[in-house]
């Protein structure tokens, strides 16, 4: 794990065990630093019984207190710790912020941070993949599942100093200070987690710290597909001149996507463009990204392809929980003349938790859509939205709109799981969501996939 002497002797308390805030108790006990933890769950805090003081911060005393490092989770907008930790005069901070505070400890290294409201995941998984691929010592963390505290220090080889690839959401940029990333992307931004800010401005003014964390000389790279993230853009330009800020460039590959099958869609153009403006800018040449990017498998619950079963292709892309998201999914696979003379495809699974009222960037691409099936709390209001676009069947279940799907499909066609929508109606998280599509297309299939070949 990474640990710094800037802890030793100073007091924390740790709001939340899962696995950020166990990784950040972990590195400031080992650090030598006075802890206190508390979940609300017992199981987790029986992890640090006769290592650390058990107790909630909400009730004991904060007197003398260096900080509070909280879960991601923890919305500060409604959360008591907000009001308990002002009191007290202690700052909340994040693992990032942590990591951020033991840098100066850590080998030579950098660190690129990638945030966005989507697309950032694939970007980062890509970014590791090339910089592992051209030989340099790489780890991911962050908000891709990883907490980055727990990770070994990363030492320089031959091929160059060390890499640490951050996936950052607004929630973890909330929570840190001083966090001055080498490269930084921001990928895009669309109307997601408003329930913590107050409005899309607010929310994207989140997302634009961790630019303000930069030094002058450390390289911005922005999307250009929406008016919020071309004005940040423009503002790091007038801050400290062009040549440390990028747009990201996909006409300069559009011609390439075809080599990478992991990669297609309008949006995953986009996520490579970006991990290539990136890599090059910690000197990774094209004759050693361009194999690379082609090799990339992608991630679990993000536009994966688990195979084919009679000629029909099966697409787990759970991790699309707002309409943005699910949009270049629907986008990923148009009619193809060659395939039912060009009528239309995808056999569309939709609904969950919505996080806003509407089908946003969705509509656009109903076009591509043979049938929707609605699934959980929003499928009423998807049918309702649907109705009289495109051919809908109430389904409730991920496992009878499967079902549905699949007696309906023709070799050719797309089942995809892409729903718009948060899990937490029916699931504990997206990624337990995706694995029980997952194992209903193997039960409904009789586990006879196959690797899908279709045209992407």
């Amino acid at each position: 794990m990474i640990t710094s002497a800037a802890f030793a002797g100073k007091r924390y308390a740790v709001l939340g065990l899962a696995r950020s805030g166990a990784a950040a108790a972990e590195t400031l006990i080992a650090s030598g630093a006075q802890v206190t933890v508390w979940d609300r769950q017992g199981e987790p805090r029986e992890a640090f019984v006769g290592r650390a003081q058990i107790a909630d911060p909400l009730t004991c005393d904060l007197t003398g207190f260096d900080a509070m490092v909280v879960s991601p989770g923890v919305p500060l907008n409604s959360h008591p710790i907000t009001e308990r930790a002002r009191q007290f005069g202690v700052p909340i901070v994040g693992d990032i912020e942590l990591f951020a505070q033991a840098r100066a400890e850590l080998p030579p290294h950098q660190v690129v941070g990638i945030t966005g409201t989507n697309g950032k995941s694939t970007t980062t998984a890509l970014v590791a993949h090339i910089l592992s691929e051209a030989g340099r010592p790489v780890r991911m963390g962050g908000n891709i599942g990883l907490p980055v505290l727990a990770a070994e220090p990363l030492e320089p080889n031959e091929s160059g100093a060390g890499v640490y690839v951050l996936e950052l959401s607004s929630y973890q940029i909330d929570l840190t200070r001083s966090l001055a990333c080498e490269v930084a992307a921001l990928l895009n931004i669309s109307p997601d987690h408003l329930d913590r800010y107050d409005g899309l401005e607010s929310y994207a003014f989140s997302k634009s710290r961790l630019f303000a964390m930069q030094g002058s000389g450390q390289l911005a790279i922005f999307g250009t597909g929406d008016p919020l993230t071309r004005a940040f853009r423009d503002a790091a330009q007038e801050r400290r001149g062009a040549d440390r800020v990028r747009s990201i460039d996909m006409g300069r590959h559009a011609g390439q996507q075809h080599l990478w099958p992991s990669l297609q869609g309008p949006h995953n153009l986009e996520n490579a463009a970006a991990a290539i403006a990136i890599v090059e800018e910690l000197g990774v040449t094209e004759a050693q990204w361009g194999p690379a990017v082609g090799r990339f498998g992608g991630l679990p619950h993000r536009m994966e392809r688990l195979g084919e079963y009679r000629g029909i292709l099966f697409v787990n892309d759970s991790k699309a929980t707002n309409p943005a998201s699910a949009a270049p999914a629907l986008a990923a696979f148009p009619p193809d003349n060659a395939i039912h003379g060009g009528t239309p495809r995808i056999h569309w699974i939709v609904g969950g938790l919505p996080k806003e009222d509407g089908l946003g960037e969705c509509a656009q691409y109903l076009g591509n859509v043979a049938c929707a099936y609605t699934v959980g709390e929003s499928g009423p209001r998807f049918a309702e939205l649907l109705d009289g676009e495109v051919p809908v069947e109430a389904s409730e279940m991920i496992c009878e709109a499967t079902r549905r799907a699949l007696a309906s499909a023709r070799a050719g066609d797309v089942i995809l799981l892409s729903p718009a929508c948060a899990s937490f109606d029916q699931f504990r998280d997206y990624e337990k969501r995706g694995d029980h599509f997952r194992t209903v297309v193997g039960v409904l299939t009789g586990n006879r996939l196959e690797a899908g070949m279709q045209k992407r």
